[in-house]
């Protein structure tokens, strides 16, 4: 048995079964070539593995649209500015139906892409985030506070989140946009500290007034997420950026003060006025630091520098992590202690959607009400969460908080991808260049070749940009479209690897692959590259997997391409032979490593191989041929007409067109 030539020691060890989520969009876009590119092409590359890893039914790959919260009402109140007509539910079930259909144009294999406000999902949905406060609740994880809240005076309304915009007041913070709570690179920070708050609605600085809500206390878990970063530093398949982002928000409270605010102040009298605190002072640092035992007595600080009109920002720290809001459109929060209507926050139930989405998915299968613990908890099993970076403070923190809290579901595994940049701009709808749909891309390039390129961008390590040719003037377009580099490997080199075998066959050897024993060479070689390829995906470092593919498809077809030279010059049916023996060997498995990345072709590749879907099983990867049909002397492949691509390009790409 060829498997047996790697010892199980040398192989990464993947769990039994395994969940796969990819970030929701909100319901207010179609998707842009970011929420494909950066993202779900990476969770879907990662699920197909899985499931021709460890089986199929051992894998749940679930997504879906955040129908909720502040964008979609900002979008839907613009519209309806515009004269739409139809209802909330009716604008974010269009944006849900365009992005189902754009994720399956790009093949995007989801097992269940739900929407939060909609069905099958809504039912279940609500059902989950009910029980889950009412146990944080019971447990005494939730505090009712009651905090400053925008409000413009002007049109007499509050101001949900989107409506209020302002400056970051995060030390070292460069998000171009602050909202009323989050800025949009993700920091967390209490209304009252945004800075220069305006209103989009009126243009005015709005004010303040009190609301109670629900809080999680998240500021209570970080002795707990330290000690859990530290055990997470020593695993090797955790991204080391996302960990450093973790450990940067837990600092107990601290404020950074300019020192030239403090020139013409009484900085000891200043500073006595302070709760305890630790000063750093140091000569280089342009900034005093202050750090406070709690939240509360950096709140006192904050208010001591306030009205003494100095100038200072917040550091990153742990603060209550809002559960409940006041806006009509959202998911019901149970009542408890006689409150008003009050909603979830958006971002809350988001965190454990994948979990009711896991729920309506098993359901619908007719399942146990508590199935969906043997996905998410037993030891054997693993949540794979694919998210942007942005968001690692709300999966790899609150999240976790949350999670640890519950006391019965467990970590997920957390991946965060880099930013996918445009050009070189972050890719984001709400900029000034507008990134392309990912539906618009299509009309260019071929799925193949998007997912190619996607996968090799690198994201694990670095933002990074997608430069496609037909969005460039003219003189710009210099060389050749890098877009197409990673897909010529398979429309080129593949194809005409994988021809060139089926040619032979049918010319030289009366349509039947030879029988025998492959070359030590070819053994050798594959056992490499699948150990190289499989510890990559162990670590969710996709690009290197393109490199991986480039590497083995080019050395099998440069061998083939002089051996075949040298048996047509000489006649030599045995080197004729003993080459394609080698060749069918590598494009089988070749097909096996391509399959989760262009998994058409690779289905093209089987059906004219004339073999079932055992061919995608890891178990059987480094076995011959024979080990998926009776005998090689009887079995009949596909008849393979000629020019026949398994990869394919668009038509103006051969320059019939463009």
């Amino acid at each position: 048995m060829y498997n047996k030539r790697i010892r199980p020691d040398e192989r990464p060890v993947f769990p039994k079964r395994c969940v796969i989520t990819g970030g929701m969009p909100y319901g207010n876009k179609e998707l842009h070539f970011g929420h494909v590119g950066g993202m779900f092409v990476h969770a879907d590359i990662y699920a197909r593995f899985m499931r021709d890893r460890i089986g199929k039914d051992n894998v749940i790959f679930v997504s879906g649209t955040d129908c909720y919260g502040s964008p979609a009402l900002e979008s839907y109140r613009k519209l309806k500015e515009s004269g739409y007509d139809k209802s909330i539910t009716d604008y974010v079930k269009s944006n849900h139906d365009s992005q189902t259909d754009t994720l399956k144009r790009y093949e995007i294999s989801l097992d269940f892409f739900g929407a939060s406000a909609l069905e099958p999902a809504a039912k279940m949905h609500n059902k989950t985030s009910a029980e889950i406060f009412e146990s944080l609740y019971k447990s005494g994880h939730l505090e009712k506070l009651s905090t400053p809240q925008f409000y413009d005076d002007e049109l007499g309304v509050f101001l949900n989140g989107r409506q209020v915009m302002g400056r970051c007041p995060i030390e070292g913070c460069t998000s171009e946009k602050a909202y009323a709570d989050e800025c949009s690179l993700g920091h967390q920070y209490m209304p009252s500290e945004l800075i220069n708050p305006i209103s989009v609605l009126s243009g005015k600085k709005p004010s303040f007034v009190d609301v109670s809500n629900w809080y999680y206390k998240l500021e209570d878990d970080i002795d707990v997420l330290k000690e859990r970063n530290d055990m997470l530093k020593a695993q090797s398949n955790r991204r080391k950026y996302e960990l450093t982002i973790i450990d940067e928000f837990l600092n107990k409270p601290l404020v950074h003060i300019p020192k030239k605010y403090l020139e013409d102040k009484d900085q000891e009298a200043l500073l006595a006025q302070f709760p305890e605190h630790e000063l750093v002072d140091e000569e280089k640092r342009k900034s005093l630091m202050c750090i406070f035992k709690s939240l509360e007595d950096r709140d006192v600080a904050r208010r001591v520098l306030e009205e003494n009109g100095v100038h200072y920002t917040a550091g990153k720290t742990l603060v209550p992590f809002r559960l409940s809001g006041n806006v009509e459109w959202g998911v019901p929060i149970p009542k408890i202690e006689d409150d008003e209507e009050l909603t979830f926050w958006v971002w809350p139930e988001s965190l454990w959607a994948p979990i009711s989405f896991t729920r309506a998915y098993l359901e619908q299968k007719g399942l146990p009400e508590d199935e969906w613990q043997k996905w998410w908890n037993d030891d054997d099993a693993v949540v794979y969460q694919f998210i942007g970076e942005d968001n690692i403070y709300f999966y790899s923190i609150a999240e976790m908080g949350i999670f640890n809290a519950l006391g019965n579901v467990k970590y997920p595994h957390i991946i965060p991808n880099r930013h996918i940049l445009f050009m070189d701009s972050k890719a984001s709808s709400s900029s000034e260049i507008k990134p392309p749909m990912a539906k618009e891309l299509l009309e260019h390039y071929s799925v193949d070749q998007l997912r190619m390129h996607f996968c090799s961008l690198g994201l694990s390590n670095k933002s990074t940009g997608f430069k496609p040719q037909v969005y460039m003037p003219e003189e710009e377009r210099v060389g050749a479209d890098i877009v197409l580099k990673e897909g010529n490997l398979l429309t080129n080199v593949f194809n005409r690897l994988i021809r060139s075998c089926f040619y032979t066959t049918q010319t030289d050897f009366g349509g039947k692959i030879p029988e025998g024993e492959c070359s030590e060479w070819i053994k050798t070689l594959s056992e490499k590259k699948v150990l190289e390829y499989e510890r990559h995906m162990y670590n969710h470092e996709f690009h290197r997997i393109s490199y991986v593919l480039d590497e083995y498809i080019r050395e099998v077809n440069k061998n083939w391409a002089a051996k075949s030279r040298e048996a047509d010059k000489n006649n030599d049916m045995e080197l004729k032979k003993s080459l394609l023996i080698d060749t069918w060997y590598a494009c089988k498995i070749m097909a096996i490593l391509v399959h989760p990345v262009a998994p058409d072709g690779c289905e093209m590749f089987r059906e004219y191989l004339n073999v079932d879907e055992k061919l995608w099983s890891w178990d059987y990867i480094l076995e011959p041929l024979t080990a998926y049909v009776d005998s090689l002397n009887s079995h009949e492949l596909k008849f393979l007409e000629p020019r026949i691509d398994f990869f394919k390009k668009p038509e103006w790409q051969f320059g019939e067109a463009k």
